[in-house]
């Protein structure tokens, strides 16, 4: 790779496309990682996130396999050069970092490197991390030197533009993430507002109804024994909206399990506690990006709590399946449907709105077939990564 100023602006251009198709942290760094070696031909990357405690929140590499990485054991600390580019946000570029007075070593199992490029990731006064490079690989147009070819004042300008760019998308992915946490935390305010409301007045009037037959046990016992049949019958309906409402409020494994075995679990979950029949099919899908699967199970959550409160359905089936590089998801229900011609009411009344924001929000196309009597159809198409 050539690095001069002609080839390098549209290197650097791609690099930055490559980083603004993530939202999550942990991908930002994996691809301004992976984009910083590839730009400057280099064998190794990494980027240290820094906690408050001399150590690394996060730290990303590129150019080091799976088995390499565990055998070197734990994450580095904050010293030498690592914290002169934190500390003092300042640029980093050695001809070899083994002969720096404040080289301190590392542990066997790492592999050898000599020149070195380092530059902070900042977000004006805020040192976000320390991105750096290793043993710049030689042109292949120029002659192979034992002690490798260096990094130029060329390499560290592009470096420089990329870690620029690379403070805005960290940034933004921070934002994004905590954007997402305040929402699940909403939601699950929500939810717990309507579990206190619903178990609430099931249970008043499992009081009520018990008080009734306490009552007529000894004047009426027929009209008594009808009255605690509704009392079992409340308290199973209230048994039921405990068991839904926990699964509701249950965060999502999503990063531990994945998408279909995430809603796999969920939907086995309320085909026990609900009349209904609930069933659910997956066929070929591939992993999506994390935005999409959070999409998807929030969707197929809204939907399925559509289908099971408000459509009387007898059977509610959801299907997953791969749809060229990405997903289709469906929930089909044989519920009293509703009238699609109704737009504002039932968007309201359904959560419409948000399942078509969701959609939207990742590049996807959410559509609802219903008719009245006939049940209702929600289809979320979503693109892969």
């Amino acid at each position: 790779m050539t690095n001069g100023p002609g080839a390098g602006i549209p290197a650097v251009s791609t690099a930055i496309l490559a980083m603004s198709r993530h939202l999550e942290v942990r991908d930002v760094l994996k691809t301004i990682v992976a984009s910083a070696r590839e730009l400057l031909d280099a064998e190794y990357a990494a980027l240290g996130v820094p906690d408050d405690h001399g150590g690394f929140a996060q730290f990303v590499v590129d150019g080091v396999s799976a088995e390499q990485w565990k055998a070197i054991g734990p994450l580095p600390r904050q010293h030498g050069i690592l914290a002169a580019m934190l500390h003092n946000a300042t640029p980093e570029r050695l001809a070899d970092v083994r002969e720096d007075p404040r080289f301190g070593g590392w542990p066997a199992a790492h592999p050898d490197m000599s020149d070195f490029l380092g530059l902070p990731v900042a977000d004006g006064d805020e040192i976000l991390g320390a991105l750096f490079l290793a043993n710049k690989r030689c042109p292949q147009d120029a002659p192979s030197r034992p002690d490798g070819c260096g990094f130029t004042e060329d390499d560290e300008r592009l470096l420089g533009i990329l870690a620029q760019h690379a403070a805005i998308a960290l940034t933004n992915a921070r934002l994004y993430e905590r954007s997402r946490e305040l929402t699940i935390a909403g939601e699950r305010a929500r939810l717990a507002h309507e579990l206190h409301d619903a178990v609430a007045q099931k249970l008043f009037s499992l009081r009520l109804t018990a008080q009734a037959a306490t009552a007529l046990v000894d004047r009426d016992p027929v009209r008594a024994k009808d009255e605690l049949h509704q009392v079992a019958a409340l308290a199973a309906e209230a048994a039921e909206e405990l068991r839904a409402a926990v699964v509701e409020l249950r965060p999502a494994a999503l990063d531990e399990d994945g998408l279909v075995a995430t809603l796999r679990s969920q939907i086995q979950v309320l085909d026990r506690a609900h009349a209904a029949r609930v069933s659910f099919a997956a066929h070929g899908v591939r992993a999506l990006p994390s935005a999409q699967e959070e999409a998807v199970l929030r969707v197929a959550q809204e939907a399925l709590h559509n289908a099971l409160r408000h459509s009387g359905a007898e059977s509610v089936e959801v299907t997953l399946s791969r749809d060229g590089q990405g997903a289709l998801l469906r929930i089909a229900d044989d519920g009293c449907g509703f009238d699609p011609g109704a737009v504002r009411r039932a968007g309201r009344h359904l959560g419409l709105v948000s399942m078509h924001d969701r959609a939207g929000g990742v590049g996807g196309r959410l559509t609802v077939e219903s008719e009245p009597g006939k049940g209702t159809a929600v289809e979320m198409e979503v693109p892969g990564g």
